[in-house]
C-alpha cells in the first residue's frame, strides 16, 4: 500500500515538473514577439537584426530536437531533462542582463538548444512513468499546459512588458525555470535510459543539424531572393542524404525502423507535418485580417484570437483520456475533419464578414485542434518501443516545427502574388483578403489529406 502510494506521488510530481516545463517553452517564445519592438528600440535595431532575436531561438530547437532525443535515449532522460531546466533558467537571466543586441541573439540560440533538451525529454519522461491505460489523460494535460503557455504568452507578456520591461519577462521566466528545476531535481526519483550499449551517430546528428536549419531558415525566408530558395532546396536535399545515411549507420540517430512496418509511428507524425502546415499560419492571417481589414487595434485582436487556445486547453485534456478508451485514430481524424471544415469557411471570409463568424470559426478550429493533438501524440508515443521514446518524441516535434515552416512559406508565396512590393495597409485590404483566401484554400487541400494520413494509421489499443 505504501509502496502505491509513492509511486502515485512520483508520478504526480512528473506530472507537474513535465506540465510546468511544456508551459514555459511555448510561453517565452509567444510572450518574446510582443517585447520586439521595445527592444529595438533600446538597443536602437533594425528589423533584420530584430528578426534573429526570434530566429535565432526557433532555427536552435529546431536543429537540435533529434540528438538530443537520441543522446536522452542513450545516457538518461532525466539527465537531459533537467539539463534543459538549467540551460532555460541560466539563458533566461543571461538574456535579462544582455548589455548588446549580439549577445541577447547568442543567448536565444542557446536558449533553443536548452528547449529542445526539454521538447526532446518531457513527453518521454511521462510516457516512461504513466501505465499505457492512462497515457491518453496526462498527454493532453500536457497538450493542455502547451495551449496555455500559447496563450498566456501575448497577454501577460504585453502587461509585463509594458509595465515592467522587457528584462522583467526573461528575468520572471528564469524564476519560474530556477522552481522548476528545484522541484525537479527533488522529487524525479530514477532514471530512464533506452539504450546502453549503443554508440552516438556524430555524422548523422550534423547532417541533420544543419538540413534541418537550412530547410526552416529558407522556408522562413523563402521570398528573400535566391540565395534563401536555394538554401530551402539544398536542406531538402540534405534530410533525403540523411535518411539514405541513417538507413546504413549501424547505430542511427534516427532509426528507420521506426517506421517500417509501423503504420501507426509513420501515419501519425505524418498527420502531424500535415496538420501543423495547415494550421501554424492561421492566427497569423487573422492577426492581419483582424487589425488591417477589419481595423481593429492589438489588443482586442489578440483578445478575439484567445478563443483558439482557451478552448484548446479546456478540450484538450478530454481528448486526451477519450483517446484512452477510443481509438486515437478516430478521435484525431474528427478533429482533422473539424479544422478542415474551419479552414474552408475561413477562405470565404470578406470585407465584411462579421466578427461573430470569426469568433465562431476560431471556436471550431480550438475544438478541431485539441481532438488532433493529444490523440495523435498518445498514438506516436504509444507506437514507438520504449527504448526510442526520446527520439520518437523529437520526432514528433521536429515535425511540429517542420510543419510551421511550411505554414509560412505558402503563406509567403501566396503573398508574393498579390503584393509584390507593395505594403500591407488598410488600403489595400482587399489583396489582403484575396491573399489570405487564396492560403486557406491551400490549408484546406492538406488539411482534408491529413484527414487520410490520419485514419491510415490503423488500431493502436490491443
Amino acid at each position: 500500500m505504501e509502496e502505491s502510494r509513492q509511486l502515485t506521488t512520483g508520478r504526480n510530481y512528473a506530472l507537474l515538473v513535465c506540465t510546468l516545463a511544456s508551459f514555459l517553452t511555448p510561453f517565452m517564445g509567444s510572450s518574446i514577439n510582443l517585447a520586439i519592438p521595445t527592444i529595438g528600440a533600446e538597443f536602437h535595431a533594425e528589423a533584420l537584426s530584430l528578426n534573429w532575436v526570434v530566429s535565432a531561438f526557433l532555427l536552435t530547437s529546431a536543429a537540435f530536437l533529434l540528438p538530443l532525443g537520441r543522446l536522452a535515449d542513450l545516457y538518461g532522460r532525466k539527465k537531459m531533462f533537467l539539463g534543459g531546466l538549467a540551460g532555460y533558467t541560466l539563458f533566461s537571466l543571461l538574456s535579462a542582463l544582455a548589455p548588446t543586441l549580439p549577445f541577447l541573439i547568442v543567448t536565444r540560440a542557446l536558449h533553443g538548444i536548452s528547449c529542445a533538451m526539454i521538447f526532446s525529454t518531457a513527453v518521454a519522461i511521462l510516457i516512461s512513468t504513466f501505465p499505457a491505460h492512462s497515457r491518453g489523460r496526462v498527454l493532453g494535460i500536457n497538450a493542455a499546459a502547451v495551449y496555455a503557455g500559447l496563450s498566456a504568452g501575448p497577454f501577460l507578456g504585453g502587461i509585463i512588458t509594458h509595465y515592467l520591461g522587457w528584462r522583467f519577462l526573461f528575468g520572471a521566466n528564469a524564476l519560474v525555470g530556477l522552481f522548476t528545476l528545484a522541484v525537479a531535481g527533488a522529487k524525479l526519483e530514477g532514471e530512464w535510459v533506452g539504450v546502453r550499449d549503443e554508440r552516438f551517430d556524430w555524422a548523422g546528428s550534423l547532417l541533420s543539424v544543419l538540413s534541418l536549419a537550412a530547410v526552416i531558415y529558407g522556408a522562413s525566408t523563402f521570398s528573400l531572393g535566391a540565395f534563401t530558395k536555394g538554401l530551402f532546396f539544398a536542406g531538402l536535399a540534405g534530410i533525403l542524404l540523411f535518411a539514405w545515411q541513417e538507413s546504413r549507420a549501424p547505430f542511427p540517430l534516427l532509426n528507420v525502423r521506426l517506421f517500417k512496418g509501423n503504420p501507426a509511428f509513420t501515419f501519425s507524425n505524418l498527420a502531424a507535418l500535415i496538420n501543423y502546415s495547415a494550421t501554424y499560419a492561421v492566427g497569423y492571417l487573422l492577426s492581419l485580417y483582424l487589425q488591417i481589414a477589419k481595423g481593429l487595434d492589438a489588443q482586442t485582436a489578440g483578445l478575439i484570437l484567445l478563443i483558439q487556445p482557451v478552448v484548446q486547453v479546456l478540450i484538450s485534456p478530454i481528448a486526451g483520456q477519450l483517446s484512452d478508451r477510443v481509438e486515437p485514430r478516430i478521435v484525431a481524424s474528427t478533429g482533422m475533419g473539424l479544422t478542415s471544415l474551419g479552414l474552408l469557411v475561413l477562405s470565404t471570409l470578406s470585407l465584411q464578414s462579421p466578427l461573430l463568424l470569426v469568433a465562431a470559426i476560431l471556436l471550431l478550429l480550438g475544438v478541431g485542434f485539441a481532438l488532433f493533438s493529444s490523440p495523435n501524440t498518445n498514438a506516436v508515443m504509444s507506437s514507438a518501443p520504449k527504448a526510442y521514446y526520446g527520439v520518437a518524441s523529437s520526432i514528433l516535434g521536429t515535425m511540429r516545427l517542420l510543419g510551421q515552416a511550411f505554414s509560412m512559406a505558402i503563406v509567403t508565396v501566396m503573398f508574393n502574388l498579390y503584393f509584390r512590393g507593395i505594403q500591407i495597409s488598410p488600403q489595400n485590404a482587399d489583396l489582403l483578403v484575396k491573399s489570405m483566401s487564396l492560403s486557406f484554400i491551400a490549408f484546406t487541400v492538406f488539411s482534408v489529406g491529413g484527414i487520410f494520413a490520419s485514419l491510415a494509421r490503423g488500431q493502436i489499443h490491443h
